[in-house]
């Protein structure tokens, strides 16, 4: 379901539920349980911040406290624009580069609060252009 939709939303977890002759709660309570299910849809932007130990001792928190601020989301949101949506994630295997962000498949090695700002603000004015151009 979250595959095809891309968030597993009230409607798909009623549905799972009737499929398996379960309560929605009981499925909602399982999809709650692991953290690659999501609640909402993904924005235009999705920001993955690794938090493994060598980011985390490289400074990720800084840079995830920054996307927190400047984007007003917390960890498994998306903005009210639905430009951008943020995870946490425990490795993505490039610890050697840390700390490391994705933002759509891309990776970004060795970012810095500044850095990721810049990185955001060029995803807006991008975002920006497509909507002139639409």
């Amino acid at each position: 379901m979250q595959e095809e939709l891309g968030y597993l939303s009230p409607d798909a977890i009623a549905s799972i539920g009737r499929k398996l002759n379960l309560p929605a709660s009981k499925v909602y309570g399982v999809a709650t349980f692991y953290n690659q299910f999501r609640f909402e849809p993904k924005g235009r932007y999705h920001i993955m911040v690794c938090r493994g130990t060598a980011c985390h001792v490289k400074g990720s928190d800084k840079v995830l406290d920054m996307v927190r601020k400047v984007l007003e989301i917390e960890p498994g949101r998306t903005t009210r624009d639905r430009a951008f949506s943020l995870e946490v994630v425990a490795c993505m295997g490039a610890c050697g580069l840390s700390p490391v962000v994705n933002i759509n498949g891309e990776f970004y090695a060795r970012v810095t609060p500044v850095r990721l700002m810049r990185i955001i603000e060029a995803c807006r004015a991008e975002d920006e252009a497509r909507e002139e151009q639409t």
